[in-house]
């Protein structure tokens, strides 16, 4: 019966087994129950492309478990109205404190501050109330004993969550949160590839380096000195895409590792990056192509 009513509302498949238990098994009062409810209504929009929204963030009191979170909607418009951002911050928010697994066990949990609803429920309330698909991509959360930082940029057009393993002294630090901040103003910006050389993709790095080999070749190079040339472009992609070989954006002299170095001198906290997160919002989604030829045609058509 849930399938049956799936495919005669489109609604999600919780929504439709609570339609049915609500309505004793009737299906025309399940159908009744989803229309009410507008889940109906939000089904509807489920195949559009939702690519606009906005990448949130948050960050628990004890500055030891952040999140960030990429909601989307299918126009810029809504992204930036407050009821869109206030449902992305909540999201958010949820995530950092309940810790879900994955976006399945996201969707099932009971929202922390309303466990009358589950996140899937405020989905379907949204969509019916913002009048667009609202979707919640994907989510990064880190809890840690060092420091955690968040940065988003542009609205929300692009989003980074880093992770710094420190001590005692590191954690009561300005300073090592000031570097903290700095390195998602980093990753932003300079859009690394891993934390370090040991953490490049391997067959990224393979790749790179025949490139490399070809084009020494192709320009004629001797065969004797070619491995010194590749070796040498390597070097140079590792300050591309290794966050702590990086140079930092703010002070082209200092290198990302340099600076955690001359960060841990000042204060005598013992540092070390962990790990990060960097989302662009809507990147990889196809976003729709309106045709206005196309359109004004069907219109004359029609």
């Amino acid at each position: 019966m849930v399938k049956e009513l799936r495919e005669r509302t489109n609604a999600g498949m919780m929504d439709c087994k609570k339609a049915l238990v609500s309505s004793d098994g009737d299906m025309d009062k399940a159908i009744d129950w989803l229309r009410e409810k507008g889940l109906a209504q939000a089904a509807k929009k489920a195949s559009r492309i939702a690519a606009e929204g906005a990448v949130t963030q948050y960050i628990t009191p004890c500055g030891c478990t952040g999140a960030i979170v990429e909601v989307n909607c299918e126009t810029d418009f809504v992204a930036k109205t407050d009821n869109f951002m206030n449902f992305a911050n909540s999201v958010a928010k949820h995530i950092a404190m309940a810790n879900p697994a994955d976006l399945d066990e996201l969707l099932a949990q009971k929202f922390v501050d309303d466990e009358s609803k589950t996140i899937s429920d405020m989905i379907s309330d949204a969509t019916v109330a913002i009048g667009e698909k609202i979707s919640v991509r994907r989510f990064e959360r880190y809890q840690t004993e060092g420091v955690v930082s968040t940065y988003i940029h542009m609205g929300g057009k692009v989003g980074v969550l880093v992770e710094v393993a420190t001590d005692e002294t590191g954690k009561n630090s300005d300073e090592v949160k000031a570097f903290a901040h700095d390195l998602c103003l980093q990753i932003a910006a300079a859009k690394p590839e891993a934390v370090r050389r040991e953490e490049v993709d391997a067959t990224k790095l393979e790749k790179e380096k025949e490139i490399q080999r070809a084009k020494a070749i192709e320009a004629g190079k001797p065969e004797k000195i070619v491995d010194k040339i590749v070796e040498g472009q390597i070097e140079k992609y590792y300050k591309e895409v290794c966050l702590l070989d990086q140079v930092f954006v703010k002070d082209g002299d200092k290198t990302i590792k340099g600076l955690m170095a001359e960060i841990a001198k000042a204060t005598g906290a013992k540092l070390d990056v962990v790990r990060y997160a960097r989302f662009e919002r809507g990147e990889g989604i196809e976003k729709r192509k309106d045709d206005l030829a196309a359109e004004i045609a069907a219109m004359q058509k029609a």
